[in-house]
């Protein structure tokens, strides 16, 4: 009789649900479930990758080096501390892997990101999650939840699904507070979103406990090439480059995100139309009597009255052929997140909420 089971912790992981992308029955949809560019890639992207298709029998790099100094050049870091991977949820997996086990702590926000969780429990490590104010970032709890065994907190810094943010003070003080066998990990997914904001750079840059992970899945919009990184001290760097397999970043990837984060005005004009429309779509909804929080992200959290309004409004909204993302399983069963969409995408969503609220069905 066979006795194969998994790893302790391995069952208790509930399976990461992307945002759905289609409607039974509803053609010509329009998806706002997963914080995807409505622009697309960069057309430099394209050509990039346009141009390596013969070279897809090469192995790729080893060492992502081309890439690592164009990431380097354009954000003002040391190359040498850069390290690549599969979207910056493998760079988090990276980080499970090498320093947390079995009688080590994760530390992360309640609204957080849920591949912590995961990457925790595959490393057979105990997750923790910790309550936010208000659904920000509460520094002084996260403090308060850390203890001898705690190995990684983390925070995504603007937050998913939330998109709210806290300053650089107090993210400073959380990284200064930590006990000493602790990394601090800034998710920065979001933090193109922000101008002027380095994701927390600096921070790396002054300390030794903390690490920062970006993507190019979504500014970038490359969200299919699968491609992230992380910055962190160098002696991590050697750590984390021990465990990433060799090969992990494909040909058209490496070509892909090089030339995407070289293109820095078409980066600036997506930024600038999310800003400009994340803020008419907030407002709109606000006018319906749907609230919520600031958001510096490339998303809003829309909030209801309940989870049974929530959920109708998303049913109504999938009719209209109009796809969101409900964050139920972020503990926010009372909301739904909206990607931030071209004008024509924004103003569609605002109107159906608004034929909602005012009680169509």
């Amino acid at each position: 009789m066979t006795q194969i089971t998994p790893q302790p912790g391995i069952m208790d992981i509930a399976l990461y649900t992307g945002g759905k992308s289609t409607v039974e029955g509803v053609s010509n949809v329009v998806k706002l479930s997963s914080n995807e560019n409505p622009f697309g890639p960069s057309p430099a992207a394209q050509e990039a990758v346009r141009r390596v298709l013969h070279e897809m029998h090469r192995y790729p790099s080893t060492d992502h080096g081309s890439l690592r100094q164009a990431i380097g050049e354009v954000h003002g870091l040391d190359a040498g501390r850069i390290i690549c991977g599969v979207g910056s949820d493998e760079i988090i997996h990276f980080l499970a892997q090498a320093y947390a086990g079995p009688g080590d702590e994760v530390v992360f926000t309640e609204h957080g990101f849920g591949m912590y969780k995961i990457s925790a429990r595959v490393a057979g490590a105990t997750p923790v999650e910790v309550p936010e104010a208000e659904r920000v970032t509460d520094v002084d709890a996260l403090l308060a939840a850390c203890t001898e065994r705690t190995k990684l907190v983390f925070i995504a810094n603007p937050n998913n699904p939330t998109g709210t943010m806290i300053g650089q003070a107090e993210v400073e003080r959380l990284a200064d507070g930590l006990p000493p066998q602790a990394i601090l990990v800034l998710d920065g997914a979001y933090a193109e979103y922000v101008e002027g904001f380095d994701g927390g750079a600096s921070i790396v840059d002054a300390r030794e406990n903390v690490v920062m992970t970006r993507t190019f899945s979504k500014l970038y919009g490359l969200g299919g090439m699968r491609v992230g990184w992380g910055y962190a001290p160098a002696g991590i760097i050697d750590v984390l480059t021990r465990v990433r397999g060799p090969f992990n970043l494909s040909v058209p990837a490496l070509a892909a995100a090089e030339a995407a984060i070289r293109d820095t005005a078409f980066v600036e004009k997506c930024r600038a139309e999310n800003t400009r429309m994340r803020t008419w779509l907030a407002e709109a909804l606000m006018e319906h009597g749907v609230p919520s929080d600031t958001s510096c992200a490339n998303f809003i959290l829309a909030r209801f009255s309940s989870r049974e309004e929530a959920e109708a409004c998303d049913l109504f909204l999938q009719k209209q052929g109009l796809i969101v993302r409900r964050v139920a399983g972020y503990n926010l069963p009372a909301a739904l997140r909206i990607t931030v969409g071209d004008e024509a995408s924004c103003r569609r969503v605002a109107h159906v909420i608004g034929r909602f609220k005012a009680g169509e069905r």
